[in-house]
């Protein structure tokens, strides 16, 4: 089987598992959502209290402990970290505030537009602008540096919180919150999800699936591999959708679920969000992938994934059907701002170390 036709299998299988999901009670066009998931679980946490927005996804806990099976299976999970850990926290930190100004991760961007929400349209030219501008600090150096290898035992803590949180969901202590209203009350059964997710999980690990990554390489070397991927999660989603969702399906920019029309600030919010993947190196989905094979430093993103999530709710940043809030329209800006300087400072910093090595080599 060539290479084009295993990657849009892989992505295909996504695509039905996201449409499947949607059937069986996740939020509409949300059969699948990074950070949205991410979001229901800080909540569930105690660490916002949007009381619509509380739950324990299993699907996260699926991805994780699927892609930490399958990654120990391929002999690929490696204890590895110390690449600028606080600098990608922040940027996994902005990267989900865009997300949520949009209403959505990457991922659920192409699920959207794969039912009919042209919102995500607009969402995905600012997504491509935004990794567009990433490479731009690519070619010129943009670096993290290499990570080194660390302790087993860090490899391992990502796996670990799945079981807890998995235990946490099980048994219901007091101390976490469920939502009973709103999208967090809206679930499929635990087990299908935990199923699903493990089954996600392990195919975006063999595969590397990521959505930055795809339209990255197109732009920067001209490598369609990833995007037969992306490509065969919208056609199967779509596809899917209209066999098993036809009456969510709803083409048009209006009455959308979990969505808004406000272009400027769909399109603004992926261009901080697409501008952060570049910069760290993948999508929400792949962090996520990575820190459940060991990688600490995707771990730490995942982190500030969470926090942002957080905070953006605490903060009134994440936008609703109802529109934009003027708070998470400054947050974007901020943001953006704050990710071009954190991006021309490492460039600036890895352009001086490489102008000083070559004076050192000439004066020698």
């Amino acid at each position: 089987m060539n290479d084009k036709r295993k990657m849009f299998i892989y992505g295909g299988i996504i695509g039905l598992i996201g449409a499947l999901l949607l059937k069986f009670g996740n939020p509409g066009n949300m059969g699948i959502c990074v950070a949205c998931f991410y979001r229901d679980i800080a909540g569930a946490l105690g660490l916002h209290r949007a009381e619509i927005v509380q739950y324990i996804r299993p699907e996260i806990i699926g991805f994780i402990l699927g892609a930490f099976i399958i990654s120990i299976a391929n002999g690929d999970f490696k204890s590895r970290g110390g690449s600028s850990p606080l600098i990608r926290f922040f940027l996994g930190f902005f990267l989900v505030i865009g997300a949520l100004v949009f209403l959505g991760c990457p991922l659920r961007m192409i699920l959207r537009l794969a039912n009919g929400d042209l919102n995500a349209l607009i969402g995905l030219l600012g997504y491509l602008v935004g990794i567009f501008i990433g490479i731009q600090f690519l070619k010129r150096g943009y670096t993290l540096g290499r990570n080194i290898e660390q302790p087993k035992f860090s490899g391992y803590i990502m796996p670990i919180v799945a079981i807890v949180l998995l235990i946490f969901l099980i048994v219901k202590p007091d101390f976490i919150f469920f939502s009973e209203e709103g999208p967090g009350s809206m679930r499929a059964p635990i087990l299908l999800s935990l199923i699903l997710g493990m089954i996600v999980g392990g195919i975006l690990q063999k595969s590397r699936i990521c959505t930055a990554g795809a339209f990255r390489d197109i732009m920067l070397i001209k490598d369609y591999h990833f995007f037969w991927g992306i490509l065969g999660i919208f056609v199967v989603n779509l596809i899917a959708n209209l066999i098993l969702n036809f009456d969510t399906f709803n083409l048009g920019f209006e009455n959308q679920p979990v969505a808004h029309p406000v272009h400027i600030w769909n399109f603004m919010g992926m261009v901080l969000t697409g501008i952060c993947s570049v910069l760290l190196g993948g999508c929400p989905v792949r962090q996520t992938i990575l820190a459940s094979e060991g990688d600490a430093d995707a771990g730490i993103t995942v982190l500030g994934i969470t926090i942002g999530a957080a905070f953006a709710h605490n903060f009134g940043l994440a936008s609703s059907p109802k529109g934009v809030t003027n708070n998470g329209k400054v947050a974007v800006i901020i943001g953006i701002i704050v990710v071009l300087v954190i991006a021309y400072s490492v460039v600036k910093e890895a352009n001086l170390k490489n102008k000083q090595k070559k004076e050192g080599v000439r004066n020698a």
